[in-house]
């Protein structure tokens, strides 16, 4: 495993992260406890220190199996999760205000069993609450230190820019691939320029970089990969497929080459990768054994 230097520390962190969001199982086709416990131990195992964590990933379910798989090994990990998409009645909403950001975050420490997380994250920037005071909570929350490290998720260029302004954010997470390259234009050079490491999410878009859809896959209208990940539309089908027969010039796995790529990119400090079991785990972590030597031709 290759490591990363946390900005703004001397901490190092895996540039392959474990993501979990197929370990809360909903929106995923359902995820069995013991695979997942598995795939936690065999990601510390390869070298994963990163993990990286939201109360939506299967209402708290990802993050009370990661609790109880880092039970005796908490020194071994770094822990990201998240604050601000809230159910409420049935219904998804976002909050991030002081209020809702104390009540997620005394939750989130219970079902991990831990004291401190090493990074907080805002989920979705929520439209309703100014940034500065979202900010400010986070700020009372490490002053008090139940969070160590402040960071944002899906913020726009002008959001992330406020937040900075508000307070030390550490961290930017964003989906980022060989078929999402959207930050590259603004959003990745600002981290580049002012030290602010990013973290990826959907380096494998949503499994279909892996290689194993030959041809249009129907998913439940409840699943990720349907609702979320647009590389399954109709319109965006066919590209793929082309991006995935050049990927397929390389003599390592295609969810490997997914990785190496993306890590490999100037500023991107940690690509997370999501897995059902142990022998998934393995292989996201050994994309950081071996360096890319190939381009993708536009």
């Amino acid at each position: 495993m290759k490591y990363a230097i946390f900005p703004g520390t001397e901490e190092k962190v895996s540039v392959i992260g474990l993501g979990t969001w197929v370990l809360g199982g909903e929106n995923w086709g359902g995820a069995r406890e013991e695979e997942s416990l598995a795939a936690v131990d065999q990601a510390i195992l390869s070298g994963i220190n990163f993990i990286d964590l939201a109360p939506f990933y299967g209402d708290g379910l990802a993050e009370t199996v990661v609790g109880k798989a880092i039970k005796g090994q908490r020194d071994k990990v770094f822990l990201a999760t998240k604050c601000g998409i809230i159910r409420s009645n049935g219904r998804v909403g976002i909050c991030l205000s002081p209020e809702s950001i104390a009540k997620e975050l005394d939750l989130s420490r219970k079902r991990l069993g831990v004291d401190v997380i090493d990074l907080y994250q805002c989920h979705w920037p929520d439209d309703n609450v100014p940034v500065e005071k979202t900010m400010e909570a986070l700020l009372h929350w490490q002053k008090l230190g139940a969070i160590r490290h402040i960071g944002v998720s899906n913020f726009g260029l002008e959001l992330l820019k406020r937040a900075c302004a508000a307070a030390p954010v550490r961290t930017l997470q964003v989906q980022y691939s060989l078929v999402e390259r959207k930050i590259e234009a603004e959003l990745l050079p600002f981290c580049i320029q002012n030290n602010i490491g990013v973290i990826t999410y959907g380096a494998m878009g949503g499994g279909f970089l892996s290689g194993k859809y030959q041809k249009k896959p129907q998913f439940d209208k409840a699943d990720a990969r349907h609702m979320f990940y647009k590389f399954y539309d109709d319109q965006k089908f066919n590209d793929t497929m082309r991006i995935v027969a050049e990927m397929k010039k390389n003599k390592f796995p295609l969810s490997q080459v997914a990785l190496n790529w993306v890590r490999r990119q100037k500023g991107v400090m940690t690509v997370l990768a999501g897995c059902r079991n142990a022998a998934q785990a393995k292989e996201n972590a050994a994309a950081a054994d071996w360096e890319l030597e190939w381009t993708l031709q536009d």
